[in-house]
């Protein structure tokens, strides 16, 4: 990726706004924005400090925030290598199958498939809300059942795998789980007793989250170098979600959220083009890949309080994705008209 100081950042001014906007609302300390457009970084910005009160360290391309929920994309990633390396025969193998000490009456019909696309209907350890594939729940049983997986099959933690076959061969330098706090972390005053990818401590910096999103858009092929196969990164993102879900329940990936048509309960804006991709964690973050327009977009946010009144996080996220779109249409137009 490079850098672009474009002659058109004004037409990326209304989609900070809405970050920024956004920042506001939920009383985030911190805040960033970045577009990667055709291999180009084309709007970046930050603002803000790591924590209150603002005499901190001011946000920047170094800060790295908790992506929280983002994580499951990089476990996600892990379950396709593991597929590919045929440590998993099939993602409708049952995970009783891999895993000892489940108990066969609650977790026997769940398969790696209603794991990965959050329809698995498990709530907690020992309890289940639907029949496997019946429904839609959004919760981490399923994470934590699939992290142990990755640990079993090849042998040592989800932190050191990605480490060894994804983010070392790829060059990310600010990617990681954390479990104490450092200059360049934007820290939330939590405490994390591992560092082995086990929790939700995976600190990214912007840059290195829009090139995560960016290695998937482009098949893992970066820079004339395909360090892992294109159909481990083409798994990932495409809809694994058990046929014949209602409609308008989301569609998944390996955890990410996949466009096939704009769905009422999706955090994916309706504007998205078919094929979009996108992942959103709990403080805020967000990352959206759109591969019709060769674009990736990431917002950084470090909210650690309750939505305000009348805050609708779904309808925010949704109009971010959008905002993005919205502002690369303008973008486009303004470079065929010079």
């Amino acid at each position: 990726m490079l850098s672009s100081t474009s002659l058109h950042a004004h037409a990326f001014t209304e989609l900070n706004e809405h970050v920024f906007r956004t920042k506001r609302l939920v009383s985030a300390s911190a805040a960033s924005i970045l577009v990667i457009l055709n291999g180009r970084i084309v709007n970046e910005s930050y603002c803000g400090y790591h924590d209150h009160p603002e005499d901190s360290r001011p946000i920047d391309a170094e800060s790295r925030f908790n992506v929280a929920s983002i994580r499951k994309t990089y476990l996600g990633l892990a379950v396709s290598l593991a597929l590919y390396e045929g440590k998993i025969k099939s993602i409708n193998d049952y995970i009783v199958e891999y895993l000892d000490g489940l108990d066969p009456a609650v977790f026997g019909s769940t398969t790696i498939r209603h794991l990965l696309t959050h329809t698995h209907g498990l709530q907690g350890s020992h309890q289940r809300i639907f029949a496997p594939g019946t429904n839609w729940k959004y919760n981490n049983a399923g994470v934590n059942l699939l992290i142990k997986l990755i640990h079993n099959v090849f042998g040592q933690p989800l932190s050191h795998v990605l480490e060894d076959q994804v983010l070392n061969p790829y060059g990310f330098k600010e990617t990681g789980w954390e479990k104490q706090k450092t200059e360049k972390l934007v820290w939330l005053n939590e405490s994390y007793p591992g560092d082995q990818g086990g929790e939700a401590n995976l600190f990214v910096s912007t840059r290195e989250l829009a090139y995560w999103g960016y290695l998937h858009m482009k098949k893992g092929r970066i820079r004339e170098r395909q360090a892992l196969p294109a159909s481990i990164f083409e798994q990932a993102v495409s809809i694994a979600t058990p046929a014949g879900l209602d409609d308008s329940l989301p569609r998944n990936g390996f955890f990410w959220w996949v466009q096939d048509r704009p769905r009422p309960a999706s955090e994916m804006g309706s504007r998205l083009p078919v094929g979009s991709f996108q992942s959103l964690g709990l403080y805020g973050n967000a990352v959206v890949v759109i591969p019709e327009y060769d674009a990736v977009a990431v917002r950084m946010l470090n909210q650690t309080g309750p939505n305000p009144p009348g805050f609708d996080y779904l309808q925010d996220i949704q109009s971010f994705g959008n905002a993005v779109c919205s502002a690369i249409i303008k973008y486009r137009s303004m470079e065929l008209g010079t």
